[in-house]
């Protein structure tokens, strides 16, 4: 039986998250949660509390958008493609 790789699918995998503080263009500190598999992500809120219970939220419009334009998931434990042609995509 082939697995249905749909938002449900990616929401539930054990991402690899990745976090931190920073601070905002005043000085005041955010926290931040990266995803290690999809390096275009990063959430901010002004506490770790709130980072890890909206950042979901985020995951699931940019799974979304991913998956409506056929984008490649790296998924937790997989590898990306890093024989990237750069020649073809900047030229």
């Amino acid at each position: 039986m082939d697995v249905v790789k749909d938002i449900d699918y990616y929401l539930n995998l054990n991402w690899t998250l990745i976090e931190g503080t920073d601070l905002d263009f005043v000085g005041e500190v955010y926290h931040y949660i990266e995803i290690k598999e999809l390096p275009s992500f990063c959430f901010c809120a002004k506490t770790s509390e709130i980072a890890h219970k909206n950042y979901k939220k985020q995951l699931k419009l940019m799974l979304q958008i991913m998956l409506e334009d056929g984008d490649e998931i790296v998924e937790p434990g997989c590898e990306a493609d890093d024989d990237i042609d750069w020649e073809s995509i900047c030229p």
